[in-house]
Parts: structure tokens; sequence; C-alpha cells
């Protein structure tokens, strides 16, 4: 039986819903009800949640807002809890005050989400987010390998630890322990745990010959499994931060020619080119995008690394029968991608009967050096197109928040669509989707495609 009792219940981790039947719904519990314990511990995570209830007996104690308190028990059942978070005890935030960092370039606006800056290693185990590592106690480490959590996915930018420190400015109140400030060290120390890397490269600091000395040492530890590389992301609402330069043409072939040589070295040595640029430095560069084969798996793909490649790898099929969709479709892209996807779609303008646009929108709203479709916010598209200018518009997925439509200013696709009095739909992720979608309405689409999304929002991953 249940048991009841009242006291002030500290916000945990609060019930989203409760699945009928359950053991949690027989004691009573409802949404909004928030988690004080099991097995008489504080449960700061869905992580130490899953764990306690793989032990088989479990006793959980919940409450609601008005302090009343439920305990029941369950013996190798799911009590049938969804919570609104995985973070229970509040998301770790990040300790330093990097020169580069896109959140303290963010203009006003936004949802509050996008100006939270997450450092915490439970989301990297979790979502994939990028962590730095330099927030971590002694605790937290051994919490780590404890519970291997693996894989990891870590902000290095630099092996160099002065340049580190210049580039990342930590804080001193916000560190915890002045171990996680070496990289070296730490990475070594989560020798058990297999680490995803990224390096975000700023022109004249973290490349070049330094970048070499990175990627030495990085391919010298077993448990570094790749190394992203992608450029600095600027806005035009950088006030008060140090004054940093993008890569133009020559630079970025610079990298390119650099990584290509390291990438040969490390296939004899380890039969991976383990380190892998992203799309950014082929597209400014004017390079040619690698084959697919050099993706190796596209084991970076979230971080922009290989999507122009796996958006072109599905072609386009032939036409078949009597073309009867919308007439005039428009396809939204920013200034990066579009050369590209025109290119690609060309063959489609040749179909009677459809009117096919390729659209580039000038990014307004972070301003002209942010070229990716990812950043587009509704205001760009509801200032640059007409209403019922065209029957049908797709946007890029990843111009949206994660399992919703709502993009970075808060305007949903619904708003979109009334206001410009015309369908709105999210565009599919390959090339041959995305043709099968224009000519018959097919959708299967179930991740980011055409006109990739910087990773400097994306919505875990933030540019620590």
């Amino acid at each position: 039986m249940p048991k009841e009792d009242h006291l002030s219940v500290p916000p945990r981790g609060v019930v989203k819903s409760v699945e009928s039947g359950s053991a949690a719904a027989r004691a009573g519990i409802s949404a909004g009800w928030s988690l004080l314990s099991v097995n008489g511990l504080a449960i700061p995570d869905i992580l130490a949640y899953r764990r306690e209830l793989s032990t088989g007996a479990a006793q959980l104690k919940l409450g609601d807002q008005y302090g009343k308190v439920i305990s029941f028990s369950v013996s190798w059942e799911d009590p049938g809890l969804e919570f609104e978070d995985v973070i229970f005890d509040g998301i770790n935030l990040c300790a330093n005050q990097c020169e580069f960092c896109y959140v303290h370039q963010m203009p006003k606006g936004f949802r509050k989400s996008l100006y939270l800056m997450d450092d915490d290693f439970r989301t990297s185990f979790l979502y994939g987010s990028f962590v730095t590592l330099t927030n971590l106690t002694e605790q937290d480490v051994c919490r780590i390998l404890d519970e291997r959590l693996s894989p990891l996915y870590v902000s290095v930018h630099t092996t160099n630890a002065g340049l580190r420190d210049k580039m990342m400015k930590p804080l001193a109140g916000k560190v915890k322990d002045p171990k996680s400030l070496r990289i070296a060290e730490m990475i070594e120390r989560l020798q058990e745990i297999d680490l995803y890397t990224q390096i975000v490269l700023v022109p004249g600091r973290n490349d070049g010959a330094e970048l070499e000395e990175s990627l030495e040492y990085l391919a010298s530890r077993s448990n570094v499994l790749a190394v992203a590389l992608v450029p600095v992301g600027l806005t035009e609402h950088r006030i008060n931060l140090p004054e940093i330069q993008t890569y133009a043409i020559q630079e970025a072939q610079d990298v390119v020619k650099r990584v290509e040589r390291f990438q040969k070295l490390m296939k004899a040595k380890r039969d991976s080119r383990f380190v892998y640029l992203s799309d950014e430095f082929y597209l400014v560069s004017g390079l040619r995008v690698p084959p697919t084969y050099a993706y190796e798996g596209f084991p970076m793909l979230e971080n922009g690394v290989g999507m122009v490649r796996d958006f072109l790898d599905e072609p386009l099929t032939k036409p078949t029968g009597i073309y009867k969709g919308p007439r005039r479709v428009m396809l939204v892209t920013g200034q990066l991608f579009y050369p590209i996807l025109s290119e690609a779609i060309e063959p489609l303008k040749l179909v009677e009967g459809l009117d096919l646009e390729i659209r580039c929108l000038e990014n307004r709203t972070f301003g002209a050096m942010t070229t990716v479709a990812g950043l587009l916010a509704g205001r760009d598209i509801l200032e640059q197109i007409e209403p019922e200018e065209a029957d049908l518009l797709l946007l890029s997925p990843n111009i949206v928040r994660y399992g919703t439509e709502t993009l970075l200013d808060e305007i949903n696709l619904d708003y979109l669509r009334k206001e410009l009095g015309m369908e709105v739909a999210l565009g599919e992720n390959t090339l041959g989707k995305l043709g099968q979608q224009i000519l018959y309405g097919a959708t299967t689409s179930t991740r980011p495609s055409f006109g990739f999304s910087t990773h400097a929002l994306k919505e875990a991953s933030r540019q620590h």
C-alpha cells in the first residue's frame, strides 16, 4: 500500500505524465508531482533513477506542490513515470567565457534555452552535446568512470594548456577543481571512456602548427575516437568581445590541405581518417566535398560533418507520370548551401507544370556573415518572402527546434502559413527524398537535411 505524508517539497524530477495502470498511477501519482527519493537517495537525474530501478526492488517517494507525499514500492517493475527533464538537479553550466562563444553573440528575443550555456557531462552522454570538462569535480569524474558514461563528446579546441586558457578564459569562481583545466590530463584520466572531440578553429589562433600538435596528441590517445573541426561562427552582435575573423577562401584551403595530409597518416596508423572537417570548410574553400567513404560512417554528422555528402548521396529519381502537385514550389536555404542545392535540384525545373524556385535568404537576424540555413529565423522568412508567392514553401528541417515546428524566434510553421497564405513544410533529408516530396508529397524524414546547420546552435550542443 502507498504511504501518505506531508512536508515541504523541493523541486526535483517533475513528473510529466503517468502511465495508466502503472504502479505510480495505482499509488495516486499524477503529472506535476516531484520525485523526492528512490531507496532513500536524492536522485539528481534520469541516469541515477534508472540505476536505482535496475537493482530490482525500489522504494519511491514523491510529493506534490501542496506538500503531500506518497511512498510506494516496485519490484522489477517500471513505475510508469515520465519526467519533464532528464536532469533533476539543474544543468551544470559552463565555467568559461570563451572568446568565440556563440551564446555571447546572440541577439535578444529568442527562447530561453538558447541562452543556457549547458556544459553538463550528463547531457553529453545522453544527447551527444559537447562539453569542455572544465567544470567537473572529482566526484563527477569518479561517477563517469564508475557508471561508464561512454561515449562523451568533448570540446578540446587545443591541447596547448596555455592557449586553451587564453581562448576559453575559465572563470576562477566557477571552476570547481583546477585539475579539470588540464585537458590532456582529463583525457588520460578518462582513458576507459570513448571520446568524440571537436575543435572550434579560430584563424591565427589554434589552427596551423597549433592544430597539428593538437591532432598529434589526440591521435595518440586510444580512447579518442574522432575529431571534428568546425570554423568559428560569428554574428553581428559581438558587443564588447575580442575581435575575431572567420575563414576566408585561402585560409580554409590551408586547413583542408593540412587535414588531408594528416588523414593519410592516420589511415596508415589507425586505419581511420580520425579527423573530419565540417562542410563549411569545403564550401568556403571551393574544394570538392569528400566522397561517402571518406566519412567512415558519418560519426560526426550532427556536428555538421558530412551533411552535404549525406544529402547528395541519394540522387533524384526520374519523374514518372503527369505532375499533379503544387504548381509553385519554393525551397528556402542559406547562402552557403544555395549553390549546392540549386545545382542538385536543377533537373526538376524541367518538369512540365512545376514552377520551382530556390530562394537564398540573407540572415538579417544574426547578420550577413551567418550563412547557414539552420540559423534563419522566422522573421527572416517573413521579411524576404511575399504572401502567396508560392503554393508550397519548403524549409530546411533543422530550422526548427528538434521535435517541434518552432523556429529560433518562437515563430512556428502555423504562423508562417497564416502570414504567407501558403502551405509551409519541412523539406526532406536527402536529395532523392526531397525530389519525391516536391513531386508527390511523400515525406519520411527523421533528421535534418538540406542547408545543414552550424553546430553552434544545435539544441544540445553549444559552441563552448
